[in-house]
């Protein structure tokens, strides 16, 4: 299967191009609304959370005070790549069911495309990121570039997690359903509007430890670690050993998974 990306990557970087092109095909703003959206999130959040409830400035576990606004962009910046992907990567091959049941096209591919197809807006407020911390005063160090690490990693997780949603999507459509009920649970159970580090002290020790079971925190608190805390990846080896088993386990079963299935998507579609 890594073959046939690598061997297919100029189909899949056409391909991702006008996927993003096409989600907003017809509108008269166009692609623009990728990025509205986005944006009118992160300020409803930080209206209501600072400005409303007066959570203030958050404290990292490096000791450091950020500003709200701030801190909430590092965290959910991440969770709009990672849910957008996984949405729309799960019906994947419905939308493509044109492509799928061609004999010749490797179908295997399609997947990729969603990944690739976001990166483009995850870039845009990757930036958007860095100018508010700018901004606020926080300058560009080293481990900024720690950004591409931690966005890859989330790449290959959302990945092997899409080859196995979209795979049983096409014989359990409820399977779409399923995944943007977790997506809602998920991102509140992933500590971007509130603080882990602040909380754990007053939560049970068995929660905080489920808690840091979800492989997101780890994508989170890593682009905090980026933006805020200046702090290196390799600084936390148990969590980062942790997230590379469970994401290397999650991409060998999905995949396995859609090889197995493969051969009846184009019969059921």
């Amino acid at each position: 299967m890594i073959k046939d990306i690598i061997k297919n990557k100029k189909l899949i970087a056409k391909l991702a191009k006008n996927d993003f092109k096409q989600k907003f095909a017809g509108s008269t703003l166009g692609v623009i609304w990728a990025f509205v959206q986005p944006v009118v999130t992160v300020l409803v959040y930080w209206i209501v959370f600072d400005k409303a409830l007066s959570a203030g400035a958050q404290r990292t576990r490096a000791g450091i005070d950020a500003p709200f606004v701030l801190w909430l962009s590092a965290g959910i910046v991440p969770w709009f790549y990672f849910s957008e992907v996984l949405s729309a990567g799960t019906i994947v091959l419905h939308e493509y069911n044109y492509l799928v049941k061609k004999v010749v096209f490797p179908i295997n591919v399609l997947p990729i495309v969603k990944a690739i197809s976001s990166l483009f807006v995850h870039g845009f407020f990757v930036l958007f990121t860095l100018l508010i911390a700018l901004f606020y005063g926080f300058g560009i160090t080293p481990y900024f570039l720690q950004v591409i690490y931690y966005s890859f990693a989330m790449m290959i997780l959302v990945i092997g997690l899409i080859y196995l949603t979209s795979a049983l999507c096409v014989f359990f459509k409820d399977m779409a359903q399923l995944v943007n009920i977790i997506l809602q649970v998920g991102v509140w159970a992933t500590p971007i509007m509130w603080n882990y580090d602040k909380m754990v002290e007053e939560m049970p020790q068995w929660l905080a430890v489920v808690l840091k079971l979800n492989p997101m925190y780890y994508i989170t608190s890593g682009y905090r670690d980026c933006f805020i805390s200046h702090t290196a990846f390799w600084a936390r080896p148990c969590l980062t050993a942790y997230f590379w088993i469970f994401t290397l386990v999650a991409f060998a079963l999905g995949t396995h998974i859609f090889r197995k299935l493969q051969s009846q998507f184009a019969d059921v579609l």
